[in-house]
Order: structure tokens, then sequence, then C-alpha cells
């Protein structure tokens, strides 16, 4: 028979109680296997993985009815022969055999073992990673890990058609996991909003930083643009899922008129809006000649980083004073939300969390990431179809999140923000009372 190798077996499925019982050790026999070893290491490993499996399902269902043939008085069950089902293995699902047994009533004993190795969650994953990462459809079989002529000729989803049903379901899960996000549990502290354009519509996502500078995409609304209803409806929905401003709230957009205005509309005066401060200066240079705008916009960013809020609102203020002359579009533009370029920087944080938290960096980051993925679509079928990948993209840089920079200095903020949701909240109670 060979020179038997013992295995050891790692295994992480839901009924984890009832696998731990089962023996540590498995033994594979090199004959059984020597036919892989040619066709690589991989190939050899997924042979004996399978043999591991086989020797486990045996365990569990001995552990549940009783060892074979034994004569046991009054039976829990009794073996019932094999059929065959598949596993997932490479990113493929692989042909395998398993034990059957039923119970003395009669109905099917499910085997731990089996639901574990059988599971489409790693192979959905495999394939939703595979889909972001650029890989077409008709490839997937290409860059699967070679597991050996044998176990391909057993291998099955990896066709084009197959590889594509299995990412609109992974991603119509990803859409639902991102818009019933509890936001009521969360102890949010920063709410960031910003926009992608996709085959001309456009689609506005959030990101919420929460008290312990953790950051986590909770929304995301479609519309032809970034208007007021397609930002209150996104908005409304966060409140509607537990977002609220009334313990303290600072909210990070862009700059949009519209932004800014259905804040107002669903949270009232509690929370309090920083405009980005990158997205006004470049919006400040498409108005001004070549020659003039790198040095407005040097002059704009001293302002805008001052220690001093109150001094760099005057600098700015003096700038656009100078350009009402020859570009009073861009005095406008320069003026328009000015005051709340500095909200942040009122607050008394630190230099590295200001810095954070004067822009939307931290959700535009999430965005650049969605679209070096969604560059590789060619043909957008609909709406549904945008947001189920742009969701799965938001999902997929979630993986690689950081806490926010300076996250230390987030109680400072959290204790500024309750200050001042507190004290709208006695300016509401004195006008109501007079």
């Amino acid at each position: 028979m060979g020179k038997r190798i013992p295995v050891i077996t790692v295994a992480e499925p839901a009924a984890a109680a009832r696998l731990a019982e089962l023996p540590a050790e498995a033994t594979v026999a090199l004959a059984d296997v020597a036919g892989t070893i040619r066709d690589g290491l991989l190939a050899f490993a997924g042979a004996a993985g399978l043999l591991v499996m086989h020797q486990l399902m045996e365990a569990e269902l001995t552990a549940r009815i009783g060892p074979k043939h034994a004569r046991i008085p009054e039976r829990a069950g009794n073996r019932h022969g094999t059929t065959s089902g598949s596993v997932v293995l490479g990113g493929r699902r692989v042909r395998a055999e398993r034990p059957r047994g039923r119970t003395a009533a009669g109905s099917e004993i499910a085997l731990d073992a089996w639901a574990a190795f059988s599971s489409d969650d790693l192979l959905d994953q495999v394939v939703t990673e595979r889909m972001l990462a650029g890989v077409a459809t008709r490839r997937h079989a290409d860059v699967a890990e070679p597991l050996g002529a044998a176990l391909e000729a057993r291998a099955r989803s990896t066709s084009r058609s197959a590889v594509s049903r299995r990412f609109r379901r992974a991603t119509e899960r990803a859409l639902a996991e991102l818009m019933a996000r509890d936001l009521a549990e969360l102890n949010t502290a920063v709410l960031m909003v910003d926009g992608i354009v996709l085959a001309g519509q456009c689609c506005v996502a959030a990101l919420v930083i929460t008290a312990d500078g953790r950051k986590l995409p909770v929304g995301l609304w479609l519309g032809d643009t970034e208007n007021g209803t397609l930002v209150t409806d996104l908005l409304a929905d966060l409140q509607a899922r537990g977002l609220t401003a009334e313990r303290g709230l600072l909210v990070v957009i862009d700059g949009a008129k519209a932004l800014a205005s259905g804040v107002r509309r669903v949270f009232g005066e509690y929370p309090l809006v920083q405009r980005c401060t990158l997205h006004k200066r470049r919006n400040l240079e498409r108005y001004l000649p070549a020659e003039l705008a790198g040095r407005v916009d040097r002059r704009l960013a001293r302002a805008f980083n001052a220690p001093d809020p109150a001094a760099g609102l005057a600098r700015a203020k003096a700038l656009a004073g100078e350009l009402e002359a020859d570009h009073p579009d861009a005095a406008a533009s320069l003026r328009e939300g000015l005051d709340q370029m500095f909200t942040v920087r009122r607050l008394g944080l630190d230099e590295r969390l200001a810095r954070s938290l004067v822009t939307t960096n931290s959700i535009e980051s999430m965005i650049s990431v969605a679209r070096r993925t969604l560059g590789n679509v060619t043909r957008w079928r609909d709406g549904s179809m945008k947001k189920r990948w742009l969701a799965a993209a938001m999902l997929e840089a979630e993986r690689s999140f950081r806490r926010v920079k300076g996250c230390r200095q987030m109680p400072t903020l959290v204790a500024a923000l309750r200050a001042h949701a507190e004290r709208v909240r006695r300016a509401r109670y004195d006008e109501e009372a007079a």
C-alpha cells in the first residue's frame, strides 16, 4: 500500500463543536496520490486533501451512528452507501464522493465536514476577487491553480456563464450587505459623502468614521446628477438605518451646494459641515489662467492650513477681494461656503487629524479603488449593474482600510462635536420656551 504520511487537518466550519471531536490526524497512502506528484505540489496537495476529507467524513459518520457492521442496540442510524457531489477546490468545484447515513427515523444525516468543504462562500469570494482584479469571465479557467489532469477532468463552474452568474449573485449580496448595515450600533463621529460618475450617471457614496477611527462604507445612491434630491434620499436612508447627528456629527463634503443643503434638510443644525479644501482649490484653478492659478493656489493652501482659523479665513477673504476686479467669477467661487472650509480647524484638533478631516481624501481613496476596478467594464447594462459593481468594489476596498490618520485625537473631536450638539439643543429649548 505504500508509506503512510500523517496529515494534521485544520477546519473552521459553523459546527466547530462537533468537528472538534473528530480525530486530529488522518493518513494518506502515497500509492493513492503518486500519480499527481508529477503534476506539481498543488495537484498532490489537492488529491491528498480529498482523501483526508473523505476520512474526516467517515470519522464523523462513525461518531454519529457507530462503526461499520457493529452490533449496537438501538442504533441512532445506519449507513446508506455513498453519493456524488462537489467540493470547492482551487477556484472551481470538483466532483467527489461522500458517505451517506440515515437516522432511525429515515432522515438524511447532514455531515458538517461536507457542508464546510462544499460551501459556495469560498468560491464566491475567489470569483469576486478575480473579477474585481480585472480577470475576464472567459479567463477564470486560465488563471486557476493547476490541480493536475485527474482533478481537472472532474472540475466544473469555470465556464464564462457560470462565473458570470456567480459574480452577479455575489455582487447582489454585497449591495444588500452595504445597504442594510445597521448604523445605530456604530459610534459614528464623521460622515463623508462624495460622488463618482459611471457612464453618465452619478453615484453618491457615503463613508463613516467611528469614534475609534475606523472607516466603513455605508451607503450608495444612484441618480443622473449630484442633485439635492439624490443627496437627501441618501442621507434619509442613512438616518433610517440609525445614523443620528443629535449626539454630534461632522459631515465632510466635496463642496457641492446640493450636499450642504441636503445635510441641513435631513439632520438640521446638529451636524458641523466641513467642505473639502482640495475641491475648493481645484475648482478655483479652473477659473484662472495658468500663469496666475499656481500663485493663487499656494496662497489659498497657506490660508486653509493656517494654525489660527480666523487668520486663515481673513487671508482667504482678502484673496477673494484681490481677484474681484479681473476675475469676478473666481472670487465668487472662492467666497461660496468659505466659512465651512475652517470648521475642523476651529475644533482644536492636532495637525495630523485635522489634515485627515479637512478633505474628502478618505472616501476619495475608496472611490479611486472602485474606479480602477470599474475601468475594466466595457459595457454597462443598467443602473443595477453599476450599483452592484460599485458596492462590491467599496467592500473590497474596505478590506485594506486603516484607521484614520491622527485617530488618537478622536476623543477630542467627539467631545467637541457633542458640545456643539448640546449648544444646538439648548438653543432650540430656549427658542421653544420663549
